[in-house]
């Protein structure tokens, strides 16, 4: 049986009850996944400060691979600073039209966003020029150019779809110019994927009109936030959906990798076994592609959008399920699939 060590990052609210879900469905798993946990909690951040971030970063890079739970911001962002010490350039974030979730778009969505996680206006706070005025300075670096083209070229590749690449290079010409150029040198080393460049702006339209055109889309920081979030409003939810924040190696593999749910702690639900546990799941079906377990991840994700399209949900999604039951009904179903793709395997083979 192969086994893993991953990071667990844990937070405020919700979080336990997520962690105990993904502790149910990963107890079916044909690997054996250890968990290494760190407690990024309020309570445990104010008591011992930044020693726990450097304990959160000693076991992340050990593992590689981490998932974390929601935290409160309270005077820091947890998130912030993680990305920050763990150099991450990109986020990765799938946005698709679910089952079970309401929504005013009546087709079906299906976008993977590439977002470089650097630079922009984002990491730049500005400053007053006298009373009247403000300034920003909007810096966009090459490396984390390539990184996230790099990871959008092979994402693209490996589903078999096209890869779109968008900016406002005609308004834009240094920042936007410097990034559309570092994307059309990474085109040229994969011939096999069909790529396409957009301006921001006609994008966002294009994306409403026609979503079935469009896979995998690269764009800068503050765009890939504005494209998440309309992404996210066409499909009926903010928070049901996952994502990673990667770092590479310099050859451009992924050096650490973490994982998880968008939404927030809910502390209105906490404790009462009412949070919906579908993006923690989605979050670990990413990290299950992540560690190359393909299988088991289409598995997974095909077990938890299946049982929503057949009306097992929890209350928030109209359905009658607790946080307990859902994540049992997943984890049922997919041991059940995977006996099925066993005794399939077996039959095969002799």
């Amino acid at each position: 049986m192969k086994s893993y060590t991953i990071t667990e990052l844990l937070g405020d609210g919700i979080a336990s009850e997520l962690a105990a879900a993904v502790r149910l469905v990963v107890a079916k798993f044909p690997i054996r996944i250890d968990f290494e946990p760190v407690d990024l909690s309020l309570r445990n951040r104010e008591a011992r400060g930044v020693a726990i971030y450097d304990e959160a970063m000693e076991a992340m890079r050990r593992n590689r691979f981490s998932i974390k739970y929601p935290t409160v911001t309270a005077k820091e962002s947890p998130n912030a600073i993680l990305r920050q010490r763990c150099n991450f350039s990109v986020i990765h974030r799938p946005v698709s039209t679910i089952p079970g979730v309401v929504t005013n778009f009546r087709q079906p969505l299906a976008l993977n966003i590439i977002r470089i996680a650097r630079g922009g206006t984002y990491d730049d706070p500005g400053r007053m020029i006298g009373t009247e005025a403000a300034v920003s300075l909007r810096i966009v670096e090459r490396q984390p150019c390539w990184e996230a083209a790099r990871y959008a070229f092979m994402l693209a590749r490996r589903s078999g779809r096209s890869m779109t690449s968008a900016s406002k290079r005609t308004i834009q010409a240094a920042t936007d110019g410097l990034f559309a150029h570092v994307v059309e040198e990474v085109a040229l080393d994969f011939p096999d994927v069909l790529h396409q460049e957009e301006l921001f702006d006609a994008l966002l339209a294009k994306i409403i009109m026609h979503p079935e055109r469009y896979a995998v889309v690269l764009v800068l920081n503050e765009y890939g936030d504005f494209l998440s979030d309309m992404a996210c409003g066409l499909a009926g939810s903010m928070g049901i959906g996952a994502s990673a924040s990667l770092s590479f190696t310099p050859d451009g593999q992924v050096n650490l990798a973490m994982f998880d749910p968008a939404g927030g702690t809910a502390p209105d639900i906490a404790g009462k076994n009412l949070a919906n546990p579908t993006a923690i799941f989605l979050a670990l079906t990413m990290l299950l592609f992540e560690l190359d377990e393909r299988e088991l991840a289409t598995t997974l994700k095909a077990v938890v959008l299946d049982l929503l399209r057949e009306g097992e949900r929890t209350k928030d999604l109209g359905g009658t399920l607790s946080t307990t039951q859902f994540s049992e009904r997943v984890a049922d179903e997919l041991s059940r699939r995977l006996a099925g793709e066993k005794a399939t395997a077996a039959t095969k083979s002799s």
